[in-house]
């Protein structure tokens, strides 16, 4: 069983940046992804990265704020979390999944393996 471990999570202001961490015990998969769930809110997804650089998908609320990247050699995967709103604020998760579609990498439900997340929140 892959294990995922985030971090990274922190309080910061409007503004405000960070970078998240999710460190897997094993290869997790060829896609990795993050995706984050607000008090009474459904889980949403954040930014996904399969195969490849080429392959990187965002949700619209984080496009060219958020940089999704990964470390295969180290199997890490890394959010960069830029220009916060008090609406990032969430707890974020990494999934990781193999598969040969990429069509998908924004869909929870297609993830065999989670982490227990990190807290992210933004305040005014």
């Amino acid at each position: 069983q892959v294990q995922l471990v985030e971090s990274g999570g922190d309080s910061v202001y409007v503004g405000g940046s960070l970078r998240l961490s999710c460190k897997a015990s094993a290869t997790p998969g060829n896609c990795m992804a993050w995706f984050r769930q607000a008090p009474t809110k459904e889980r949403e997804a954040v930014a996904a990265f399969c195969n490849n650089p080429l392959d990187q998908f965002y949700d619209d609320s984080v496009k060219g704020r958020f940089t999704i990247s990964r470390n295969n050699a180290e199997n890490t995967l890394y959010l960069q979390m830029n220009s916060l709103t008090p609406e990032d604020t969430a707890m974020y998760y990494c999934g990781g999944r193999w598969g040969t579609g990429v069509n998908n990498a924004l869909h929870s439900t297609v993830y065999t393996y989670w982490g227990q997340g990190t807290q992210v929140s933004v305040s005014s």
